[in-house]
């Protein structure tokens, strides 16, 4: 007996003709778990309470709104041991993190950037503004590109 005739008899015989192939229905639609942004609340207590929001921060899914308040009032060390452990992870994940007030942080993943505007002055720094100065809440953009380079002069 050949090696082909032992494969031959191993495999199962095809399906009689009208009998049922066994073809899997696959619905069209995309999954709605996966395809929806969550954005969620947290807030840190403890150094401890910072394991969910990296675990979903991880999965891609979720944009975290961290209030960093209670950590804050409580133990300043702790704080700044977990803001560092967010930012690592966001650095891992190529994702974005920034502060917004004095009690929040913003933590998203790959798929989003947070918009920086230019820093609000204090009173202090408005006083010391000379008047050849742009006005406070005026930003000047610059871009460069190849149509300055070809700019008649």
């Amino acid at each position: 007996m050949g090696f082909f005739s032992r494969i031959k008899k191993a495999a199962p015989a095809p399906a009689e003709e009208g009998g049922e192939e066994g073809y899997v229905e696959l619905g069209a639609e995309p999954s709605m778990e996966k395809a929806k942004v969550v954005v969620r609340p947290y807030v840190i207590e403890n150094f401890e309470h910072i394991k969910p929001i990296l675990d979903v921060l991880r999965e891609g899914h979720t944009i975290a709104l961290i209030n960093i308040k209670p950590l804050k009032d409580k133990d300043i060390v702790e704080l700044k041991r977990a803001i560092n452990k967010l930012k690592k992870t966001c650095d891992a994940i190529e994702g974005d993190i920034a502060g917004f007030g004095e009690d929040w942080i913003a933590a998203v993943p790959s798929f989003a950037k947070i918009h920086r505007g230019p820093k609000e002055e204090t009173p202090a720094e408005k006083k010391e503004e000379s008047p050849a100065e742009a006005p406070a809440g005026v930003t000047e953009v610059t871009e460069y590109g190849a149509d300055e380079e070809k700019a008649p002069q």
